[in-house]
């Protein structure tokens, strides 16, 4: 696909998906595995980049590469340029007001919430106060809390997963009654839930609480504005969005992270330092210490502006449709023998579908899978506390993207099909 602005783009905006005019810039996709068609449908763990990203970062290392905000030679000055125009395109993506303050690049969404829990944490979160958690979190957003409650004696509060498979807001009120901070995904990486978060961070502001969005499963896929939103903090990883590793964002609004304390110390986030202390650079370098992810980030950059060629409005509307055919194909083929974990039907669910098949094993199940060139994930997905609550150890998830179609879901289904035969 020849890389298009977003002006170009914005006239069909709800058009169709062409997925096998897409495929092909995805290189990993243009193979065999096993002597069959790669079929990728593990998306919520890591997106395939196109090339446009990889061509992005290999131009940066061929002709551009030096540190940033160190060199005043135009070689360095150009990287300064490349970078932060990334950051100004992330900025965008998501609607902050201020992109150039406001987005601050860690490796990945863990670090994001680590950051906040660390910085804003320690600062203002003391024995006997509360931060508000739900229990389909992943662990990036669980652990990190968890040390801290251990730490400074912290209260935890959980607000639960109905058996719907969304979120139990019926004593959101009183839960979140005394709260410092909500921390919550914007979409379960095991459900495919779609929180309404906008909701959530309405009742939690009342109450004198802030709130944290965990984006990492729904940036990806939905179109995003922190502001409509209603969030204090926003987290998210590149390597879920097209972008590459070793890259991730917290955006949070200005006057938050100028009176948070710095999270790492070291070259670039000071202004000044002495035998006595140090004074803080500013926002955003403020938080990035030593050399940042620049080639990931110009990296980032790209997969932000393919993805907005296309518009995440299209991406939105394609995954809900090949979600619901996937639902009809899987229930259809195979009746009670598979269960779906997760919201009936496509509203307010992502294309997750986390899957018990009879009595196979998961990871028994997706090595089977794999032999038929169908990639999903095996496990608990960082998510132990939201298996309890299913009553199971594990599950065998299937996620989508914008490159994949119906093909890709007529390949799962059939490939259950040999694992059902084999299983007996």
């Amino acid at each position: 696909m020849a890389e298009l602005t977003v002006e170009e783009t914005a006239p069909a905006a709800l058009a169709p998906l062409d997925v096998a005019a897409l495929k092909p810039d995805f290189p990993v996709l243009n193979q065999e595995v096993h002597g069959r068609r790669l079929v990728y449908l593990d998306s919520a763990a890591s997106s395939q980049h196109p090339r446009a990203v990889l061509e992005a970062m290999d131009r940066y290392y061929e002709t551009t590469h030096a540190n940033v905000h160190r060199g005043v030679y135009a070689l360095a000055e150009e990287a300064d340029r490349l970078y932060e125009d990334a950051r100004r395109s992330v900025g965008r993506f998501i609607g902050a007001p201020d992109p150039t303050t406001e987005v601050i690049f860690t490796k990945n969404a863990t670090e994001s919430v680590n950051l906040v829990a660390a910085s804003w944490g320690r600062k203002h979160l003391h024995e006997g106060d509360v931060v508000l958690l739900t229990e389909m979190e992943h662990h990036a957003n669980l652990v990190p809390w968890l040390m801290l409650a251990e730490e400074q004696g912290v209260e935890l509060r959980w607000l639960g997963v109905g058996d719907d498979y969304r979120l139990d807001l019926a004593e959101l009120e009183e839960l979140v009654t005394g709260v410092k901070l909500v921390a919550c995904s914007a979409m379960s990486n095991v459900l495919g839930t779609i929180t309404p978060f906008a909701e959530i961070a309405a009742v939690a502001h009342r109450a004198g609480a802030l709130v944290l969005a965990d984006g990492a499963q729904s940036v990806p896929h939905l179109p995003t504005d922190v502001q409509a939103m209603g969030c204090d903090f926003l987290v998210f990883s590149g390597h879920k969005m097209l972008g590459p590793t070793g890259i991730g964002v917290l955006w949070a609004r200005r006057e938050l992270l100028e009176e948070m304390p710095p999270f790492l110390g070291g070259g670039g986030m000071i202004r000044d330092v002495r035998r006595d202390g140090f004074t803080t650079n500013e926002l955003p370098w403020k938080f990035e210490a030593g050399t940042p992810p620049i080639a990931e980030a110009v990296g980032l950059g790209a997969a932000v502006r393919y993805l907005e060629a296309i518009g995440m409005d299209r991406v939105r509307a394609h995954e809900v449709e090949l979600t619901a055919y996937a639902q009809g194909a899987l229930a259809g083929r195979f009746g009670e023998k598979v269960t779906i974990f997760g919201p009936e039907g496509t509203d307010g669910r992502g294309g997750v579908l986390s899957l018990a098949f009879g009595d196979v094993h998961p990871h028994d199940l997706a090595q089977v899978l794999d032999q038929s060139g169908v990639c999903v994930r095996a496990g608990h997905h960082c998510a132990k506390p939201l298996m309890r609550r299913l009553g199971v150890n594990a599950t065998a998830r299937a996620s989508l993207y914008l490159y994949n179609d119906e093909e890709d879901v007529d390949a799962l289904v059939d490939a259950l099909a040999e694992a059902d035969t084999l299983f007996g």
